[in-house]
Order: structure tokens, then sequence, then C-alpha cells
């Protein structure tokens, strides 16, 4: 079997060990340089892995990542953000990592060569038809993965694959294989680097994309944000303010009378309604916004 990339020497750091300070971390900053190229490439697959989580979504399924290592934790990072930012239930979109919980603060390496706590992981989680897995590996190869994958199929679960080898194993594996090629890391192995700034990136991008396209945004503010302290609380008037163009007392009325929901709020005040009403059409337009009020764009 070939050796992965991720694996690799890299020729242009083999004697970084020998530089002054200056030069080395302008060399990281150099090779850092190529993660946005290598994930622009795989636009088009990551294009498609959000329509599947989409389309998973809006039938009532949950988005789930399985990752083992660095990977894992962007998983875990991905998915935790989703509430605060986006209103999502717990459940909308679940991580899990190889070795459990204390993987996420201590190093569980051999856990990653498990492919039957994988498959057991899966079971534990009720991955069901409904469902869109990510499995996130840098190398393609990590058995745990493959172990997750493998049962998701059976269950009839969408798959995608998040890796940064083209080569890996994981790639033949998976409905949609999305593989950012960023390199020889500049110590090699050290897929934290490079391989997990790519992940980080194309995680973004499908959770984002996905919450843009369920109506979560309007133009580019998070309209479902939970505004639970003061400064979301400043921010979400901010956004009504910006967005109907009232005066801070009428969009703090409108907040107030939501529950500091924004959206209702600013279908209150720019159809010029009531909340009851606010809210069926919100329901109706499947939580969008700009359907609410009757616009398709």
């Amino acid at each position: 079997m070939p050796e992965a990339i991720t694996e690799s020497l890299n020729q242009a750091t083999a004697s970084i060990d020998t530089l002054s300070t200056l030069e080395i971390v302008t060399l990281i900053n150099q090779e850092d340089a190529r993660v946005a190229a290598a994930v622009q490439a795989e636009l088009e697959y990551i294009a498609r892995a959000v329509d599947i989580i989409v389309e998973r979504l809006e039938a009532g399924g949950r988005l789930f990542y399985f990752g083992a290592g660095t990977s894992g934790r962007l998983g875990v990072l991905d998915a935790s953000e989703m509430p605060p930012t986006y209103s999502t239930p717990p459940e909308l979109v679940q991580a899990f990592i190889a070795g459990g919980d204390r993987a996420l603060r201590q190093s569980v390496e051999a856990a990653e060569d498990d492919a039957a706590a994988g498959r057991q992981t899966v079971a534990a989680a009720g991955v069901g038809e409904k469902d869109v897995v990510v499995g996130i590996t840098a190398s393609g190869g990590a058995p745990w993965v493959l172990g997750v994958v493998e049962a998701s199929r059976q269950r009839g679960a969408a798959t995608i694959g998040l890796v940064c080898n083209p080569a890996g194993a994981l790639v033949s594996q998976v409905d949609v294989a999305i593989a950012p090629v960023v390199g020889p890391e500049v110590i090699a192995g050290s897929t934290r680097m490079k391989a997990g700034s790519a992940q980080k990136m194309v995680l973004n991008m499908l959770s984002t994309a996905a919450m843009i396209r369920l109506g979560k945004v309007y133009g580019n503010m998070m309209v479902d944000m939970r505004a639970s302290n003061q400064k979301l609380r400043k921010r979400a008037l901010d956004m009504v303010m910006r967005i109907t163009g009232v005066s801070a007392e009428s969009a703090g009325q409108a907040l107030q009378a939501s529950g500091y929901e924004i959206k209702p709020a600013l279908v209150m005040l720019l159809a010029g309604i009531n909340l009851d009403e606010a809210r069926h059409r919100l329901e109706h337009a499947g939580g969008r916004v700009r359907l609410a009020l009757g616009k398709h764009r």
C-alpha cells in the first residue's frame, strides 16, 4: 500500500530544525497558504455533500460527524457550535470521536484502530436511513472511521468522507468523498496542521451552507441565533434594527414580545403583523423569513 500523502516527508521543511524562529514561522505560513486552494479544488463535492445534508435534514434526519484524533475533535467543535449559532436542537447535529469524550482532552490514539468499536458507536447513536454520516480521517484509513461508514451504509444512512489523502480506503466507500490534497505536513505526520486546517474549512462550509439553505440566515446574518446572554441580545437588537430600519425601542419591543426570537420579530415588523401571525407564516415557510414575507429571494 502506498504511503499516505499526510505521512510523507515535506522536502521544503526538511531542515526546519536548523532555522531561526522567523524562518520557521515563515515556512509554516507558506505551507498553510496551500490549504485554501486545496479546499477550492473540492468545491463541487462539498456542494454535493451540502445538498445531501439539506435533503436529509428536511426529511427529518440528522447529521453525524465521526472522526478520530484531530479529525474527531474538529467534528465535535463544529457540531457544538450549531445550537447557539442556529438554535438547532442538540440532537440535530451530533459528533463522536474514537475513544469517547475522554479523547477530546487526552490522546487515545489506539482507539482509531478499532473498527468494531466504530460500528458499535453507530448502533449506540441510533443512526438510521434518514440520517447523513460524515466520516473524518486525514489519512482516509482509520479503521474506526471505516467501521462507522460500513455500519452507517448498512443502516441506510447517506455517507460523506472527509479525507486529505485521495488514495485512502474511505474514498471508495462513501457516497461523496471530499479530499483536499494539502500535501505533506510541515512536521511529517502532524495532521493537526494543514490537514486539520483543511478539514476545519470544509466542516465550516458543510454546516454553514446547510444552515443557510435551511433558512437560518437572512442576508448574511444569523437570524436563528439563540440570544442567551447580554452580548447576543445586543447583537439581536442590532440585527433587527439593521434589517427593518426601525428604532432601537421598536426593535426591542418586538424582541421582547417574541422571547428574543429574531425571525418572528423580523416578520412582525417587516409585514406589520402580530406575533401569532408571524409565527404562523414562518411555520408554513419552513422557518424561512423571505418566504414568510412572500419573497422567493
